[in-house]
């Protein structure tokens, strides 16, 4: 569905199978299950297929405000974010503008406000993407550390989140070695490992005292 979504239309089936990974016969498989659990999609073998969306689900509903303030955000991810956030958010513009009036997905697809960056922020040595996953579970990390000096290290750390910050994607974390907060910059981390153990439920507050401290330190 979201690859019908994303392609222009009449997506072809040999479109479809490139996006997807699969074979052609496949996606006239799941094209015909779809239909048959009530999407709505027109075409056919050789013309390609287009989604239409089921009346039936009602319109989302923004303002015009709204629908700039989502715009803006999702492309400050999709130019700021490591990549499969990049992607998560472009995924979700396309879904935002499937479920809009047409009056409203043409002021999302034309808005006025938008983001670029000239200079992407540095790529991340580590998977951002599990880190993250690592952060909701609660569960403490290692990896291999250089600072600004150039000096390397192994930290293991409780993930508490993760912060666009000067121009890098940055981890707060209380790091085991420090016995103390501590940011790290994502594009010095590598060989992130997980360790089994977990610091829940102690994330949030832990998160909340750090970033408390952070900004007291930012008014001194």
């Amino acid at each position: 569905m979201q690859a019908l979504r994303s392609l222009p239309p009449p997506a072809t089936a040999d479109q479809l199978a490139d996006e997807m990974g699969v074979s052609v016969r496949t996606i006239y498989r799941d094209v015909d299950t779809l239909r048959s659990l009530g999407a709505v999609i027109d075409g056919a073998a050789g013309f390609g297929f287009t989604l239409i969306e089921d009346a039936t689900l009602p319109p989302l509903g923004f303002g015009e405000e709204e629908i700039e303030a989502l715009v803006l955000g999702l492309r400050e991810v999709m130019a700021v974010g490591d990549p499969s956030l990049a992607d998560s958010a472009h995924a979700a513009l396309t879904k935002l503008r499937a479920r809009l009036p047409a009056k409203q997905a043409h002021r999302l697809e034309h808005a006025v406000l938008t983001a670029h960056r000239y200079h992407r922020p540095p790529t991340p040595g580590i998977d951002a993407k599990a880190l993250r996953e690592f952060a909701w579970r609660e569960e403490t990390v290692r990896f291999d550390y250089e600072d600004v000096t150039g000096a390397a290290s192994q930290r293991s750390v409780d993930p508490l989140s993760i912060v666009f910050m000067q121009a890098s994607h940055c981890l707060m974390a209380w790091c085991h070695l420090r016995r103390d907060y501590r940011v790290f910059r994502l594009d010095r981390m590598k060989n992130l490992e997980p360790t089994r153990e977990s610091f829940r439920p102690r994330r949030i507050p832990m998160l909340r005292e750090f970033s408390e401290r952070l900004r007291t330190e930012s008014k001194a």
